[in-house]
């Protein structure tokens, strides 16, 4: 099948997907962070009292992810799409119109559990299900609809700041996200896997089985994945959380790092489409344990890069294994696990990262109210993600022989 017969005869469904990651852009710390300069300013916190808030917020989120990812074993996605998109714009509307610090924590878990948690979930569980073969490219993507969120809506409500209040453009969010559910229900009115054949269209993981959620959690495969989990929510997150601290930092305008973001989306959109078409040629296997050693680089050139052209570097670096990152996981599961409680194991690897997205943020705060410089905290980054590196690499090669897949190229 070449690529443009599969984008013809798979476009309704791949359109919901990317509608759906699109959407979750507003509870995706790329956008909330471009407001942290005003919401602090606004609630006279620190960096550490926000990076503190959002780690709340963002671990309440994650737990209540461990039982509500399950839900996409269960309904359809046009109905849980329509749900937690109608959710997460009141909770948008909710950060316009909140007057009060302490309410803080229950918006970003109301945005991050809606948006990042499981409008992105119910997305990549769809595409991971409705195709096998070409799950990689469906993935792929599906995500581009991140790629499109992160290149544009922290540039355009940046620009927007300069002239609007805040508080007014989260409005303008929620109505965006309002205006999704028409056109969800439009793209899948007719869904590509039945409900009722659901339980014959599924793909096997290792040894041959469905895996459940309690076993994969008793399997050592999934905890050696953990640090590796972990690690792009918590550090991916903690740098353009602190985006703006770490502009002032270099010693240039927010503005001026902002600029640099179409850049970052356009290698990981690279790096994502590669990463779809190794995953159907040669399996995730082969591929998973290496995807992070990017971001060693990264965070080492961030730690010392002293303008704008190197910063530039690190970006390159960081959108190569952010770009693999929306789909070697996902693909992860499915393969390994096999599909039919997928939306139930991949929530439970879902909470694992969205705990670290709360982690990520908070630790750095912290950091920095501490006086630890956050160029030293980088480094400290970099030395973690050889160790995740190192953790998948065994995981994965002592269990790949479990696997009995044949690829279809």
């Amino acid at each position: 099948m070449t690529i443009l017969t599969f984008l013809r005869d798979n476009a309704r469904w791949l359109s919901a997907g990317m509608l759906l990651t699109f959407l979750s852009s507003f509870g995706q710390t790329y956008f909330i962070s471009i407001f942290a300069g005003e919401i602090r300013e606004v609630f006279q916190i620190s960096h550490g009292q926000w990076g503190g808030i959002y780690a709340v917020g963002t671990s309440a989120s994650a737990a209540v992810m461990v039982w509500a990812g399950g839900l996409t074993d269960h309904f359809r996605v046009r109905s849980l799409g329509v749900v937690f998109l109608v959710m997460l714009a009141g909770a948008c509307l909710s950060m316009a119109l909140n007057p009060v610090w302490w309410l803080l924590p229950v918006i970003i878990f109301c945005l991050r559990f809606t948006g990042q948690g499981m409008t992105t979930h119910i997305a990549l569980v769809a595409m991971s299900r409705w195709f096998i073969a070409t799950r990689g490219k469906a993935l792929s993507i599906a995500s581009l609809g991140f790629a499109l969120g992160q290149a544009v809506l922290p540039l355009v409500f940046v620009g927007l700041m300069v002239i609007y209040d805040w508080r007014l453009l989260w409005g303008v969010a929620a109505l965006l996200t309002v205006c999704g559910v028409p056109l969800l229900l439009m793209l899948l009115r007719t869904e590509r896997t039945p409900h009722s054949l659901a339980r014959s269209d599924q793909s096997l993981g290792m040894q041959a089985l469905h895996w459940t959620r309690n076993q994969t959690f008793r399997h050592p495969l999934f905890w050696f994945m953990v640090p590796a989990l972990l690690g792009p929510g918590a550090f991916n997150t903690a740098f353009f959380f602190h985006q703006v601290h770490f502009a002032e930092t270099k010693q240039m305008t927010h503005v001026e790092l902002v600029t640099m973001f179409p850049f970052y989306i356009m290698v990981g959109i690279v790096s994502m489409v590669l990463s779809g078409w190794a995953v159907d040629k040669v399996g995730t296997a082969r591929l998973i344990p290496w995807f992070q050693l990017p971001m060693v680089a990264a965070f080492i050139i961030f730690a010392y890069a002293d303008n704008y052209s190197t910063i530039l570097l690190g970006f390159f670096f960081l959108a190569v294994t952010t770009g693999a990152n929306s789909i070697l996981p996902n693909s992860f599961w499915a393969e390994f696990f096999g599909t039919r409680h997928l939306g139930s194991i991949k929530a439970m690897a879902a909470a694992v990262m969205v705990l670290g997205s709360a982690i990520g943020p908070g630790i750095t705060g912290v950091g920095i109210d501490l006086g630890i410089g956050i160029e030293l905290q980088y480094l400290w980054v970099a030395a973690f993600f050889v160790f995740t590196t190192f953790m998948m690499w065994v995981g994965v090669a002592q269990f790949r022989s479990d696997l009995d897949t044949e690829y279809v190229v």
